[in-house]
């Protein structure tokens, strides 16, 4: 079985679980932070949203400089705006990781902000540890936010307090 197969099971269950937490977040709490170095919900909501979009470029470019990259930062207008957006992104990604063969895998991945590295190492490290466990920190961070705003956290590796999937 290739490799992207493997992960596949594992990306759709992760962006069902991320779709799920940002169709939860209070348009009316943009400003809404739980400590002064924490970023306001406003802008980790939409950076989860647009995360997809840095997996796209772990799976289909050699390196990513961001001082050299079009990036864009999605302004919050909405939940149903911001699952647009990561459905959007997550189409792309798993089209492009379907269709990543065994040997890309292995092959090296840079990160870098004006040429000055932030990672480097195999391209499936770049996808696990900057893409995908990115992914899952910020989505958990978004958990917390909906906590303290009394909205209901979802049930992401078995049930929550407000999501008890019948248990």
């Amino acid at each position: 079985m290739p490799i992207s197969e493997l992960l596949l099971v594992e990306f759709d269950e992760e962006i069902k679980k991320t779709r799920t937490t940002l169709e939860r977040v209070p348009v009316d709490k943009k400003d809404f932070a739980p400590h002064p170095k924490s970023m306001p919900l406003g802008k980790l909501a939409p950076h989860v949203a647009q995360l997809a979009g840095f997996g796209l470029s772990i799976l289909t470019t050699p390196e990513l400089d961001f001082a050299k990259s079009s990036y864009k930062p999605l302004p919050f207008e909405s939940a149903a705006q911001l699952v647009s957006a990561l459905d959007e992104g997550a189409a792309k990604v798993r089209a492009a990781l379907k269709s990543t063969p065994d040997e890309a895998w292995t092959q090296p991945w840079k990160l870098s902000f004006g040429g000055k590295p932030i990672f480097e190492g195999s391209r499936f490290l770049a996808y696990r540890e900057m893409f995908l466990n990115h992914l899952v920190h910020h989505r958990a961070q978004l958990g917390v936010y909906l906590r303290l705003n009394g909205k209901p956290v979802p049930a992401i590796y078995g049930p929550s307090a407000d999501d008890t999937m019948g248990f």
